[in-house]
């Protein structure tokens, strides 16, 4: 029987899934992997506005993946495990393999195109 908790545990690890499934919040994470950046170099390094990346960082603070502390007029962010960037690191490594053996995959199907065309 499915208890209640284990609903909210599901709607919590799909909350995650979900900050970890946008490109621009994936470069965030790995530059913020370097140390921690204010919101403006965040920007500029990834020359996209502010507003933006301030939206996107919202995201990963709410799911417990960034702090932000401000500093007089700037905003400095930081990553608060580095748990995420290994899951990402992880993930990385499971398409590297799927794309290896999708290209075997291609080069399977030319290789045997080759022999029915005789």
């Amino acid at each position: 029987m499915q208890r209640p908790q284990d609903s909210e545990l599901r709607v919590f690890h799909a909350q995650i899934c979900q900050a970890l499934a946008d490109p621009t919040r994936i470069l965030l994470l790995y530059h913020l992997a370097d140390g921690p950046q204010t919101v403006g170099s965040l920007a500029e390094s990834l020359g996209i506005s502010q507003p933006t990346v301030s939206r996107h960082l919202k995201m990963l603070r709410e799911q417990g993946m960034v702090m932000a502390t401000r500093h007089g007029a700037a905003i400095e962010c930081r990553l608060l495990d580095d748990r995420p960037i290994q899951a990402l690191d992880i993930l990385r490594e499971v398409m590297h393999d799927n794309l290896t053996r999708r290209a075997g995959l291609v080069n399977a199907l030319t290789d045997n195109s080759d022999i029915d065309a005789v």
